[in-house]
């Protein structure tokens, strides 16, 4: 599913214009993705917990050449579903 799938379902299901749906999903994805660079978990209930994981720089080995390599470190996003939303998708 795309952004414009996303919107495209508000304007049928609700009723709300393309171009406000547009700016709604926005705003969402804008808060989410602020929310989660200030390292920020986020809980949405009945879907699930995003959260910022640290991965400390480690030693790493080029599989087409066996060199050692060093992996910096990093900061990635992990999602959990929630009970419900695991249930759901069985």
């Amino acid at each position: 599913m795309t952004r414009e799938d996303i919107i495209n379902r508000l304007y049928e299901n609700v009723g709300l214009p393309k171009k406000d749906a547009s700016q709604v999903i926005g705003l969402i994805l804008d808060t989410l993705k602020n929310t989660l660079a200030a390292d920020e978990s986020i809980k949405i209930s009945n879907f699930g917990t995003f959260n910022i994981r640290r991965k400390h720089s480690r030693l790493g080995r080029n599989p087409r050449t066996g060199q050692e390599i060093e992996i910096p470190y990093r900061r990635v996003v992990l999602f959990r579903p929630s009970k419900y939303l695991k249930v759901q998708i069985q």
